[in-house]
């Protein structure tokens, strides 16, 4: 018997060690892409500025739990756009060889980083500091969502101008699409590790959609890759949660002009809990998607809203 109770002891003290190490452990990404623009480093994120000589309009961009900006480059790329991207706190920037700005404006944001408020503010210094134009979108991607109505909650007077488009975003009284208990972040480390191994595999599959498009395909298969740590994503899912759950329609307020986008067929978030959530929006357009996944912009590109033309 104490033979038997020696051996669990190790196992949980080599289960608990090794869980450390890779909430530590470094994750390198699976994708550099070529970028010509400026990046600036704030606090524990990234903003990003790509633009012609002229732009006429601004579009800020801010992806979602285990993306990247390269989520939205390929739809935004109009020649006459300012281009700017929020790379989350944490994250990997998925840059070649990149080549950082030094400016008096950047500093870095109190809350921990890995939090929406976190984020918030770094998206708050880019609508004060990067946008150009009078024509201003800010489109925000699943976790990107709650992060553009954090920033407007800080500073509603940035988005009185702004349209905003929130993609099956996360949003106050929200919920994912299966619950995620507290055992399963605790395990978070070991589940991103096998992940990595298969990003695409027949458990998760159902909650990417269609995969024929090469473009999609490989930024999903670099999603395990874009964290720069196991225990930036395990603050992101825990203060995600929080914050659907402790947030109410009352941040609604502040977004004056836009759209939600609610796709039917989301394996992400759950739909039903983002639709009531959405209709309690009264400033913006509610679009639902039928047969949408979570990445409307790839599969139902014709639901988002067009620019304007300017």
């Amino acid at each position: 018997m104490e033979m038997l109770l020696g051996l669990i002891g190790l196992v949980i003290l080599v289960v608990v060690y090794l869980r450390r190490f890779l909430l530590r452990k470094d994750v390198e990404p699976a994708q550099r892409v070529p970028f010509r623009g400026e990046l600036y480093p704030v606090g524990g994120a990234t903003l990003s500025r790509q633009r012609s000589g002229n732009p006429k309009q601004s579009v800020v961009v801010v992806h979602g739990f285990v993306e990247n900006f390269l989520y939205f480059t390929r739809y935004y790329d109009q020649p006459d756009l300012e281009l700017v991207g929020v790379t989350c706190s944490g994250y990997n920037l998925p840059v070649e060889a990149p080549r950082f700005s030094s400016v008096d404006w950047t500093k870095t944001p109190e809350p921990p980083v890995g939090t929406i408020a976190h984020d918030a503010q770094v998206l708050i210094l880019a609508l004060e500091h990067l946008v150009s134009t009078d024509t201003v979108r800010v489109h925000g991607h699943s976790r990107g969502g709650a992060v553009v109505m954090e920033a407007a909650r800080l500073r509603p007077d940035l988005f009185e101008r702004v349209e905003v488009i929130l993609e099956a975003p996360v949003l106050p009284q929200g919920r994912p699409y299966a619950p995620m208990p507290g055992w399963f972040i605790w395990f978070l480390p070991f589940y991103l590790s096998a992940w990595q191994q298969n990003p695409i595999n027949e458990r998760n599959r159902s909650m990417w959609g269609p995969l024929d498009d090469p473009y999609k395909r490989s930024l999903v298969m670099g999603y395990p890759f874009n964290g720069r740590r196991a225990s930036v994503l395990m603050t992101n899912l825990r203060d995600m949660n929080r914050w659907m759950r402790e947030e109410d329609a009352h941040l609604f307020a502040n977004l004056q002009r836009g759209a939600i986008l609610v796709p039917e067929r989301d394996k992400v978030l759950h739909p039903g809990a983002m639709l009531a959530a959405a209709s309690q929006a009264q400033n913006l357009q509610i679009i639902e998607v039928p047969e949408g996944t979570h990445f409307v912009i790839f599969d139902n590109p014709e639901r988002v809203p067009p620019l304007p033309e300017v």
